[in-house]
């Protein structure tokens, strides 16, 4: 991979600061005036885009970094290594997202330490709070390798490179573990989340999804960064990933019909009113039709192809997450609830900083590495 250096996208870069300071506002704003003054929420529906989009969205989307060390490190498929740092990087940004959003979705943000000290290990939360919180030093300590090199810090650096396999198979295990204990977490809504896609087997559904999703997100990004930062990656890799995202999707689309068939439920894909239209959207559009286009060999080829192929996964992913913590999940009696301003304001500020900080970060740190250098520390 080859990378050319562009001035910043000034315009770009201003629109992204003038949507994160209004989002900083928004969440000053939240602070003092509390959750009721800046939501839509309510006692009947707690749960809302923060946590649809932010939290069980945005780890899904953030899957790539432990794909992809896995990929390269463990199953030493080396010919993946020029983009493994740009997963890292986006798989850490990810998780600081994500836990930005959990700082002002808390109604005490202040106690998010608590699960450090007060052990509740029979609650999924708690699982999925450790887990994210070890994953996230995880990745601090598999992205510090750019700041260690730009700025010739050579004794840490060799520290991180002598623990990288480690820290790589700790990657996998705690991602293994909450990506699937986010599904767990659901499992304690029988009554509530529609029986399309209320499942025991949740959790292994979430975690096919999101390797899939991880995939493609790292598609997507690289496919957006050669056009707008000159990030130059060969299409041969990005064919190589996508070759592999029909195996994880059938199994995924495997997984998904058989349980419905064994738990009497295939009927409901179609007589479900607008529960029938999401489903098929998110599994016929963002599971079985990438999955096709994918095992295609002339659209892997295609950078274009491959792009928007890589984005029918994501959407797909998107979907099935509101629809699991959202569209699907019955509220309260007599409650409605839809996103008010201030809480879209947060989220595309949140999003927006993640953006700038990726342009930043590719820029003024090696990121993005040369094809011809060695396997290092990522």
């Amino acid at each position: 991979m080859e990378s050319e250096k562009r001035p910043l996208p000034v315009v770009t870069t201003v629109i992204l600061g003038i949507l994160i300071a209004i989002g900083l506002a928004v969440a000053i704003f939240r602070y003092i005036h509390g959750l009721g003054a800046a939501t839509n929420l309510s006692d009947g529906r707690p749960w809302g885009l923060w946590i649809s989009f932010d939290l069980y969205c945005g780890v899904a989307l953030a899957a790539g970094g432990f794909v992809l060390t896995g990929t390269v490190y463990i199953f030493n498929m080396k010919r993946y290594y020029p983009i493994v740092r740009s997963a890292v990087l986006t798989a850490f940004l990810g998780y600081l997202m994500v836990i930005v959003a959990l700082l002002v979705d808390l109604g005490q943000p202040w106690r998010i330490w608590h699960p450090v000290i007060y052990w509740n290990p029979h609650s999924p939360l708690f699982e999925v709070g450790w887990c994210v919180f070890l994953y996230t030093a995880v990745l601090a300590l598999e992205f510090s390798p750019n700041v260690f090199e730009r700025f010739n810090m050579k004794t840490p650096l060799s520290v991180i490179r002598a623990i990288q396999i480690p820290l790589v198979i700790a990657g996998i295990v705690l991602s293994t573990l909450h990506q699937s204990s986010l599904g767990s977490i659901l499992l304690m809504f029988p009554e509530s989340l529609h029986p399309l896609w209320f499942t025991p087997i949740l959790p292994v559904q979430f975690f096919l999804s999101a390797v899939a999703v991880g995939l493609a997100v790292v598609i997507f990004e690289m496919s957006l960064s050669d056009k707008g930062l000159g990030h130059h990656v060969d299409q041969g890799i990005l064919a190589g990933l996508g070759s592999a995202i029909p195996y994880v999707l059938g199994l995924y689309v495997v997984v998904k019909i058989g349980d419905l068939l064994v738990g009497g439920k295939l009927g409901l894909i179609f007589t479900s009113g607008i529960y029938s239209v999401l489903f098929l959207l998110e599994f016929v559009g963002g599971a079985i039709v990438p999955l096709i286009l994918f095992a295609l060999p002339s659209v892997r080829q295609s950078r274009t192809a491959t792009f928007w192929s890589a984005l029918l996964v994501i959407l797909g992913l998107v979907l099935n997450r509101f629809d699991v913590s959202w569209f699907a999940l019955a509220p309260r009696l007599g409650t409605t609830y839809f996103p008010h301003p201030m809480e879209f304001a947060i989220s595309i500020a949140i999003v927006s900083s993640g953006i700038l900080a990726y342009i930043l970060a590719t820029r003024y740190l090696p990121a993005i590495q040369s094809i011809k250098k060695q396997p290092e520390a990522g």
